[in-house]
């Protein structure tokens, strides 16, 4: 077995990894380390998060560096302030035993002033996030000119947040002859573009297969109807009572949703998206390393930089628009050689993702069922009952237990086991109690057989007996093409990205698909419903292939109206709204009551 001594490190930085614990490199490590202490070289490694790349980058860093110079001479790049500041610590405790040695941290929502003043005093290493970075260098505050060594952390995290720009500016200022390590989870086309930009034949080491997910996670998908989302969530954190985990959604509206929810039913949850300060966001996470929250919502550009190491879940409530992003989202578990489950709770539509997933991080999904709440109870009493057996006896105890018997006289042992089991037991039980089956029952190959993309948006899936089409009266005229008419279906309805598709907008009107199991949904939802003081009509069209733009003949939905068109056909009093967000603004603000509706159908939908 490699010993750190055997990979060429020096005694003071022997010294701290022996303070710090570690016996043995992981594979990164020991790929990395003698490279690049052994020669002046430009590095490509592929690792997934938590396989130890900090160490395997900065070991070889601060033995190259001259600790008599205070001029920067290393500069890493991460995509986020957590990481930033993850990153900086590790180094500092790297370095502990290396006089003068300095590692500074920049990063946004922190003075700038102080920052800067930090780098005037010296600092050999400079850690930071791209658009600080950019902001400093474009104000003289830090000179990156004479620099040795850059290295981009998370570097696919970086191009997915859209630094690229801000990346290239950043290394036009680094000196031609430096050398440049990149480390990365996956190698998508940006990264490959930064590396011939930037690097000189560059050496390669992958640990594991590229793109590939660790081997440490079990990977499961759930099929369930739309609007059954939340209750799947409920149900797979009641049947895995130790539950600590990450719950992914798409945006910050939907982590938000969530988390409050969960937070309503009596979860430790917390919520992490854009929209929260600073202070927020790291009150957030303070409780979560605590493990005060077990189950933190969050968006994916949020999470980047978490550094957890006891994470025993990854649940994709809604799985990512860039399927590659799925990698960095399972990376989160299974971490430090333990073993991890990423969940993925999927509607019928979304279920040829799975397929692709598969193929990028070359391991198999293992279908599942959602519990049944009979399963849930059972699992709770068990684990009840372990928590009684496990539970170590509090001396203080003593103190109160001649009133508690007094209290408790007359009921025997085998009573007041069940007693002491029914506090806890009844209140799943209750809950629980003639709740339906979340479960579609649809297998993994009917899912798979149905024809995948269209050039509107989603599966071809008009010949699929599940697959409704219905008409909807706004369409060119009213500022929509496919692409904002399926954007808002999308977001007022509380829809997946792929369950709405085959949008076909003509001049005054415009079809659209989605699977039979959200009609009752969508036909509920646009009963009466307004959008700047007009009827907005949804029916179930008659004609499957969505019909030409001539007339159309429709199946009322229940309690549906069929609002006239303005001139002939939508030209309306919205007709100015160009995008989503202002024909939203609209409503709200013409139509309180439809406002009102709107906003309460939706909670009820998305739940």
């Amino acid at each position: 077995m490699t010993k750190f001594e055997a990979l060429g490190l020096e005694k003071p930085l022997l010294d701290a990894v022996a303070d710090m614990g570690f016996e043995t490199p992981s594979e990164v490590q020991e790929k990395a380390i003698p490279i690049l202490l052994e020669s002046e070289t430009d590095l490509v490694a592929l690792a997934q998060t938590g396989t130890g790349k900090t160490a395997a980058f900065g070991f070889p860093l601060i033995q190259k560096l001259d600790s008599n110079s205070r001029t920067t001479q290393g500069l890493i790049l991460s995509p986020t302030r957590e990481l930033c500041l993850q990153i900086t610590n590790e180094m500092q405790a790297y370095s502990k035993y290396i006089k003068g040695l300095n590692t500074v941290a920049i990063y946004g929502g922190a003075s700038i002033t102080e920052q800067a003043r930090q780098i005037k005093r010296g600092a050999q290493i400079v850690v930071a996030t791209p658009g600080r970075m950019k902001d400093m260098i474009g104000r003289g505050l830090v000179d990156i000119t004479k620099i040795d060594y850059c290295i981009l952390d998370e570097a696919d995290e970086m191009l997915n947040m859209g630094f690229y720009e801000d990346i290239k500016d950043i290394l036009s200022n680094t000196p031609k002859g430096k050398s440049t390590w990149l480390f990365s989870a996956t190698m998508p086309k940006e990264v490959s573009k930064i590396a011939k930009k930037f690097m000189d034949n560059p050496v390669e080491i992958t640990v594991g297969a590229k793109n590939a997910g660790t081997s440490t996670v079990d990977h499961e998908f759930y099929v369930v109807g739309g609007r059954d989302r939340y209750p799947a969530l409920k149900r797979l954190a009641d049947a895995n009572p130790d539950i600590f985990s990450v719950v992914f959604c798409r945006t910050k509206r939907d982590t938000q949703r969530v988390a409050e929810k969960l937070i309503e039913d009596g979860y430790n949850a917390g919520a992490l998206h854009g929209d929260l300060s600073q202070n927020q966001r790291d009150l957030v996470m303070n409780s979560f390393r605590k493990k005060q929250i077990q189950m933190l919502v969050a968006t994916d550009v949020a999470a980047r930089g978490i550094d957890v190491d006891d994470i025993t879940h990854v649940i994709n409530y809604q799985l990512p628009d860039e399927i590659e992003i799925y990698t960095h989202r399972s990376g989160r578990t299974g971490r430090a050689g333990k073993s991890g489950i990423s969940m993925v709770i999927v509607t019928r539509s979304e279920m040829r993702k799975i397929k692709s997933i598969e193929k990028i991080i070359q391991q198999n999904f293992t279908q599942k069922t959602i519990p049944t709440g009979i399963e849930i109870c059972e699992t709770q009493l068990y684990h009840l009952a372990n928590r009684i057996k496990e539970t170590k006896v509090n001396k203080d105890v003593e103190n109160y237990l001649p009133a508690i018997n007094e209290v408790l006289e007359g009921i025997d042992r085998e009573e007041l086991i069940k007693k002491i089991v029914s506090v806890e037991f009844t209140r799943f039980s209750n809950y629980y109690n003639k709740t339906k089956d979340l479960n579609t029952g649809d297998s993994r190959e009917s899912g798979r057989s149905r024809t995948t993309d269209n050039s509107r948006g989603g599966s071809d899936s008009s010949n699929n007996t599940g697959s409704v089409r219905y008409f909807i009266n706004v369409g060119e005229k009213d500022g929509y093409d496919w692409m904002t008419l399926k954007d808002f279906l999308r977001d007022t309805l509380s829809l997946g990205q792929d369950d709405v598709y085959k949008v076909d907008a003509k001049e005054s009107f415009s079809f659209f698909n989605t699977e039979a199991e959200h009609t009752d949904q969508i036909l509920k939802f646009f009963t009466d419903f307004k959008l700047n003081g007009r009827f907005i009509n949804v029916e179930i069209s008659e004609n499957p292939g969505g019909g030409g733009g001539g007339g159309y003949r429709g199946k009322k939905g229940k309690g549906n109206r069929r609002d006239k068109f303005n001139d002939g056909g939508g030209n309306s009093s919205d007709r100015s709204g160009r995008g989503k967000s202002r024909e939203r603004k609209g409503s709200k603000a013409k139509s309180g009551n439809s406002g009102k509706r709107r906003s309460k159908q939706s909670r009820s939908d998305f739940f």
